[in-house]
């Protein structure tokens, strides 16, 4: 869904109430959590993190005045979708994240490629995806996107 926003506050206004607690909590987990040198912002109408243009002025291959993304939240029709570009790029990583999850009981993940279907707000595993977000530092994962690039 899109919602015609400035800012990930006016964002989270816009997202349907019984979402709204849990989409800002996660949105706490993840700014809590992340390795200095990730920056807020808007990216593609969402919330993201990403590496900013005054750490890599390359930016993003698609678009280079843009920063470099790696975690996005987007309130979908159905569902919160969390987007973490480390999980999609290096497998060691998704693994850890898939044994992990499987470990809490709380029923099948739900995900494809980058994204992580959360559909019971009850049921997000806020310190798990704390704890992802420790995981890679934003030196780190310049260094996993230019080799990507390369390939």
């Amino acid at each position: 869904m899109t919602y015609d926003v400035n800012s990930v506050d006016e964002y989270i206004e816009a997202i349907p109430e019984e979402r709204r607690a849990a989409f800002q909590q996660l949105r706490e987990v993840i700014r809590r959590n992340l390795p200095e040198g990730f920056e807020e912002c808007l990216s593609y109408g969402a919330p993201a993190f990403s590496v900013p243009l005054s750490i890599y002025p390359a930016g993003y291959h698609c678009k280079p005045e843009e920063p470099l993304p790696f975690i996005a939240l987007a309130s979908q029709k159905h569902f919160i979708g969390f987007y973490h570009m480390g999980i999609y790029s290096r497998p060691d990583l998704l693994r850890w994240f898939e044994e992990e999850y499987s470990k809490l009981g709380i029923g099948k993940i739900d995900m494809g490629k980058s994204c992580v279907r959360l559909k019971k707000m009850d049921k997000i595993p806020y310190l798990l995806i704390g704890e992802l977000c420790t995981k890679i530092t934003a030196k780190e994962w310049i260094a996993v996107y230019e080799g990507r690039l390369k390939r």
